[in-house]
């Protein structure tokens, strides 16, 4: 199921070239990376650890937006350690990445964890835009 966005509220915009081996730069200048593959060796990231970095932010930012919500303050030394894989579907034809969070809440019981994580996976951006075609795994530490 696609989703429309009711409202915009930010757009970010990245010039790229050369695909993985090229180079990324964002509009405002804030992030300018070179690119390389998974492997490779070669100097710079790649798009996969550019995922797990924006998942996993978005997905702590989202644990403090539903937090008051559901009664949950987050702790300040929350922490997320994210992976992004890469591999092979459909016979070898095409491409998908699979992602894993494991999520540290130091201070909260299993049941407000377990709360906050359900309520945060319900509204995170990333969250909502791999459901049902990039397979998600949470863990709570």
């Amino acid at each position: 199921m696609t989703h429309k966005l009711e409202k915009v509220l930010y757009t970010a915009e990245a010039h790229t070239t050369g695909g993985r081996e090229g180079a990324s730069k964002t509009s405002d200048g804030a992030l300018d990376v070179t690119l390389s593959a998974p492997g490779s060796g070669k100097p710079g990231t790649n798009p996969e650890q550019l995922f797990a970095a924006g998942y996993s932010a978005c997905f702590i930012g989202a644990m403090k937006a539903v937090g008051p919500k559901v009664g949950v303050k987050v702790p300040d030394d929350v922490s997320i350690d994210a992976s992004v894989s890469l591999g092979p579907i459909k016979g070898g034809a095409a491409y998908g990445i699979a992602a894993k969070l494991a999520i540290t809440l130091p201070g909260l019981d299993d049941e407000q964890k377990k709360k906050l994580v359900d309520a945060a996976h319900e509204v995170c951006p990333y969250s909502n835009a791999t459901r049902g075609n990039v397979e998600v795994e949470l863990s709570i530490a």
